[in-house]
């Protein structure tokens, strides 16, 4: 039975990996976005560094905004170790340079320094306060790790090299549900919530590869919510793959917006169902 259960579950994450795009060439899916020569790639366009230090961060963006999809990128964080730094992975609604009478909704990864305290957040075109963090079960800076989101009209999921971390469901009563196009961002900044740079540590570097995914583009969100698309099939976790959410979130969630009476929302009471 529990070699069933363990197939089972690595079943479930390869059905999301073996479907990503082969193409790893940053062209093809990104720009370029802000820091000058703080961001560089490789002649491969295989690889991009992002530079951090008291001067400037960097960071690129989509090409094409999405209406649903399964996004994914490969991360190493900077080996320095600091608080205060932001690398990070995350999907936004507002344009490219940001505009407040737009609907703000964002679907975060962000690293709080680089000390492997990842969080995750949803604006729900609001100001968010759904933070979750997990610390690392592994060292983020030594290697690649695959950081993953999916996002379809039923929920969407984190996950980390193929394990659901945490859900955040659709049809929940009161609560609103990403229903605009979005596109994908990455960079590495500063903020004081992430605590506090040590800058004789500085300059700080953020690597990505594995850049290729698969997103219905466009801005018509309902004709991206058809199960057409591989992704949107994927309407809830399987019992091996709750199992598995609810043994990483006992090991390695350090905080719970839904575990704290002030911050705890509607959507608290159906997510980890």
């Amino acid at each position: 039975m529990a070699f069933i259960m363990i197939l089972t579950v690595l079943l479930g994450a390869l059905c999301l990996q073996a479907n990503a795009s082969p193409d790893n060439n940053f062209d093809t899916y990104y720009s370029y976005l802000w820091g000058g020569d703080h961001f560089s790639i490789n002649p491969q366009k295989t690889e991009v560094q992002l530079k951090f230090d008291n001067y400037s961060g960097a960071g690129f963006y989509s090409k094409s905004n999405y209406g649903s999809g399964l996004f994914h990128i490969k991360m190493k964080i900077p080996a320095n170790k600091s608080g205060g730094i932001v690398p990070n992975f995350y999907l936004m609604a507002l344009p490219v340079g940001g505009d407040a009478s737009r609907p703000h909704f964002e679907v975060d990864f962000e690293f709080l320094g680089s000390t492997g305290l990842l969080q995750t957040n949803v604006y729900n075109n609001d100001t968010g306060g759904r933070e979750q963090k997990f610390q690392l079960w592994f060292d983020a800076s030594a290697d690649y790790h695959t950081y993953e989101i999916l996002w379809n009209p039923s929920n969407i999921q984190f996950l980390v090299d193929g394990i659901p971390i945490r859900v955040f469901k659709n049809n929940i009563p009161g609560v609103t549900y990403p229903n605009v196009p979005m596109h994908v961002e990455a960079s590495i900044w500063n903020a004081k919530f992430a605590g506090n740079v040590d800058w004789s540590k500085s300059p700080f570097f953020t690597y990505y590869t594995d850049f290729g995914f698969y997103g219905c583009s466009g801005n018509d969100v309902a004709a991206c919510g058809s199960d057409n698309y591989f992704w949107n099939k994927y309407k809830v976790l399987n019992p091996a793959q709750k199992e598995k959410m609810a043994l990483y979130r006992k090991n390695y969630m350090t905080y719970d917006y839904c575990a704290q009476p002030a911050t705890r929302k509607t959507e608290c009471a159906y997510n980890n169902q």
